[in-house]
C-alpha cells in the first residue's frame, strides 16, 4: 500500500435523504478527505440520489432492496480505485478525524486488514442511547468475539483493505437481504485477515434501532438467521481447527426484506 492510500467511503442508502445530507456534510469536513464517496441508492423513492449528487458523491443504483445487495454493490464499485474501503451508514455522523484515523492505522500496521469501532447513539433518550451503545452494540462486540474469535465488524463504522473484499466477495451471502451483512462478513473472515477492534474509533449513529421493542427484537433475531444461512462456517470449532492440508488454525476453510443497514440497524 502506498504511503497515501486511496480511500473510498461506501454508504448504502434507502429513503434517508435528510440523514444522508448530514452524513455527507460531516464527510466533507474530514481532516483527511476520502478520495471518493460512493452512495448506493437502494431503490429510494425520496431525494437520496439527488442529495448525494449535490455533495459530489458517486451514485450507483441497486434495485435489489436490502443492505447486503446495496453494500456489496458499493464495495465492488470501490475495487480497482481504492486501497481502503471504508463503510458507514446514511445516519452515521463521522467525527472530523475518522478518515484520518483509518489511514494512520492501516499505514502503520501492514498486517491490519479490517478495522472496526464502536457507536455513540444520538436521538434517543439517555437510557436508549446507553442501552444501544453498551448492551446492543457493546454486547454484540463481546459475544461475537467470544464465539468467532475475531471482533464483530460493525457496519456503521469500519474499513477494510481492498484485498480483503476481493477474497471474500464471492463467499458472503450478498443477495440475502434478511441477514446482518456485517455479521455475515465477520463470519467469512479469518484471524489471518488481521481484524481489529479499536474502542477509540467511535461513530455517532441514530438511536432508531433501539427506540422500539419490535424493531430491536427483529434485529436481534436476525443474528440467529445470519448464523443459520452461513452454517457451518460460523461454528466455533470450524474456526479453531486447521483445515485439511493447513498448518495454521487461521486457515479455516469456508463451506460451500426489510432494510437493516449494519449490525445496529
Amino acid at each position: 500500500m502506498p504511503l497515501a492510500p486511496r480511500v473510498a467511503v461506501v454508504i448504502p442508502c434507502r429513503n434517508d435523504a435528510a440523514y444522508l445530507d448530514a452524513c455527507l456534510t460531516a464527510l466533507a469536513a474530514q481532516t483527511h478527505q476520502a478520495d471518493v464517496v460512493i452512495v448506493v441508492d437502494n431503490a429510494s423513492t425520496d431525494a437520496s440520489a439527488a442529495v448525494a449528487r449535490v455533495h459530489d458523491a458517486v451514485v450507483v443504483h441497486e434495485s435489489s432492496i436490502g443492505i447486503w445487495p446495496a453494500a456489496a454493490h458499493g464495495y465492488d464499485e470501490a475495487l480497482g480505485g481504492a486501497d481502503i474501503i471504508a463503510r458507514l451508514d446514511a445516519d452515521s455522523r463521522p467525527h472530523p478525524d475518522w478518515v484520518a484515523k483509518l489511514v494512520r492505522a492501516f499505514v502503520s500496521d501492514p498486517s491490519l486488514g479490517v478495522l472496526t469501532g464502536g457507536a455513540e447513539f444520538y436521538g434517543g433518550t439517555p437510557l436508549q442511547n446507553y442501552l444501544g451503545e453498551h448492551w446492543y452494540i457493546g454486547g454484540g462486540h463481546y459475544w461475537i468475539k467470544k464465539w468467532l474469535g475475531i471482533p464483530l465488524v460493525f457496519g456503521s463504522n469500519f474499513a477494510m483493505r481492498a484485498r480483503v473484499w476481493e477474497r471474500v466477495r464471492e463467499q458472503v451471502d450478498r443477495d440475502n437481504a434478511r441477514i446482518h451483512d456485517d455479521l455475515d462478513l465477520t463470519i467469512r473472515l479469518r484471524p489471518s485477515d488481521g481484524v481489529r477492534y479499536d474502542p477509540q474509533l467511535r461513530m455517532p449513529v441514530s438511536a432508531r434501532p433501539v427506540q422500539t421493542v419490535s424493531g430491536l427484537s427483529r434485529r436481534v433475531f436476525k443474528v440467529a438467521s445470519t448464523f443459520a444461512v452461513s452454517w457451518p462456517e460460523g461454528a466455533a470449532w470450524r474456526r479453531t481447527q486447521p483445515s485439511a492440508g493447513s498448518a495454521s488454525s487461521d486457515e479455516w476453510a469456508p463451506g460451500g426484506d426489510d432494510w437493516a443497514p449494519g449490525y445496529g440497524r
